[in-house]
């Protein structure tokens, strides 16, 4: 399936590592591509999920937003949501809206 998509996958979920992987623009033309990722990563987790940034060059409010609802769903089941390797702009964006001051998100501070 995901062979027939015209698109690049930008977003990914292990299963293996608890990793989700977001990677080059992200907004709200390309959030159908993530759901399906997102929901992986809601049903097939015994542990907290990782959400790795460090690939994503630019998002809009939509992906925080999406990330808001994984890790409520998370919370719920007593996990959390790590969100790591944001660039300057995205934590940014992470810290106006208030994603790293929900319960259960743990943000890591960006590197110089």
């Amino acid at each position: 399936m995901e062979a027939l998509c015209r698109f690049p996958r930008i977003v990914s979920f292990d299963e293996h590592r608890f990793l989700l992987r977001v990677s080059g623009d992200e907004d709200r033309t390309t959030q159908s591509l993530r759901r399906r990722p997102l929901s992986r990563a809601i049903c097939n987790c015994v542990d907290d999920v990782t959400v790795d940034l460090s690939e994503l060059t630019w998002c809009d409010s939509s992906l925080m937003l999406d990330l808001a609802m994984l890790a409520r769903r998370l919370r719920k089941a007593g996990r959390k949501l790590v969100v790591h390797g944001a660039q300057p702009p995205v934590q940014r964006l992470i810290e106006i809206v208030g994603l790293d001051r929900l319960p259960g998100v743990l943000v890591a501070a960006p590197t110089p």
